[in-house]
């Protein structure tokens, strides 16, 4: 029976092994919300870790994931940040092992004996939650009908900056700066950091909190980003509360269980904001600076592993839709829009 039970598991190691994460929009949406220090992102070991524990929670729950071994680790200087991966990884998103965990005795001895307790991580999601609270309260209050024109605009420009300053701060505690001020330090760490999530809504924030243009539709993705990010907060360290249970449970577990449907609803809002800032080159607020930029940030979303699924959806979509319609009505756009494909795929 033994035996029967290890072939099994060994082929659910096998299937686990080759399973094509990187077509995957979960995996990617997963991984990017994984909070562990980016020395520790790029080895092998911690990634294929990592993926068997996505794939156990999404493909097979009968895959037997092992915690990571602190003895398997070949360099001695590694074994430090290796006794740390299991509690990254109780304490990743989607999971609420953590809510469940009560200080030890180590804890309290540690407590009583005048140690400082690991505080940081918990200040900076305490912070990260709060201003994500404000961004989300002020991107409802400005899309409101009843609140004045004036409010509802300050509300809709508060709402960018307090993102762009949520992910800045997300970006500089994760990768930190750069270890140098020279060129080649500073892309080192650019490219390190260009195809996160963080960095491009912050691009996105800034991009419309200097705009001229006030468009409310641009609100939904940063209403989704704030809403997941605050209910998987509360999750984690609110699931005890009498509060949280009898009113915010069913909103916080229906967010978290539906992440890919407000992935799939900000991918829309992204691409089609792309459409209206080109309708808006017609108006006397017209701005060919920033519609390009905005251009760029769509195609960084396209390629970038934590948005592409979600985006080479829409554009699959949307080019079953309009290829059939230009081919037959409007053939003589196929040339401006070859060049247009060469350029989006460059």
């Amino acid at each position: 029976m033994g035996d029967e039970q290890e072939e099994q598991q060994k082929l659910k190691r096998i299937a686990a092994a080759s399973y094509n994460y990187d077509n995957d929009a979960r995996w990617a949406d997963y991984w990017s919300n994984i909070l562990i220090p980016p020395h520790m992102a790029s080895r092998a070991d911690v990634v294929d870790h990592f993926k068997r524990k996505f794939y156990q929670r999404f493909i097979d729950p009968g895959l037997i994931v092992e915690p990571m071994s602190l003895s398997g680790s070949a360099q001695p200087t590694k074994q430090t940040s290796s006794s740390s991966m299991p509690a990254n990884d109780q304490a990743r998103p989607r999971s609420s092992a953590s809510t469940s965990r009560t200080p030890g005795p180590n804890a309290t001895a540690n407590s009583s004996s005048g140690a400082a307790p690991p505080t940081m991580r918990w200040d900076r999601q305490t912070i990260q939650f709060s201003v994500n609270a404000w961004v989300f309260v002020l991107a409802l209050l400005s899309i409101i009908p009843l609140i004045p024109v004036k409010h509802s605009n300050r509300a809709y420009r508060l709402s960018f900056m307090g993102t762009a300053c949520s992910s800045l701060y997300s970006l500089y505690s994760l990768y930190g700066t750069p270890r140098a001020w020279n060129l080649q330090a500073v892309q080192m760490w650019l490219q390190s950091i260009v195809a996160t999530k963080d960095f491009i809504y912050f691009m996105y924030s800034v991009m419309f909190v200097t705009s001229q243009l006030c468009l409310k539709f641009a609100l939904i993705p940063i209403l989704c980003r704030s809403l997941e990010l605050v209910a998987k907060f509360l999750r984690r360290n609110f699931s005890r509360s009498n509060l949280y249970r009898k009113y915010l449970e069913d909103i916080c577990v229906w967010v978290e269980s539906n992440g890919t449907t407000l992935s799939i609803l900000s991918s829309h809002a992204e691409v089609g904001l792309g459409f209206l800032l080109i309708v808006s080159l017609l108006s006397w607020q017209r701005n060919f600076i920033k519609t390009f930029m905005y251009w760029q940030l769509l195609k960084l979303m396209y390629k970038a592993p934590v948005t592409s699924g979600y985006h080479q959806s829409v554009w699959t979509k949307i080019g079953r839709t309009v290829n059939p319609a230009i081919q037959r009505y409007a053939p003589f756009l196929d040339t401006p829009l070859s060049v247009a494909q060469r350029w989006w795929f460059r």
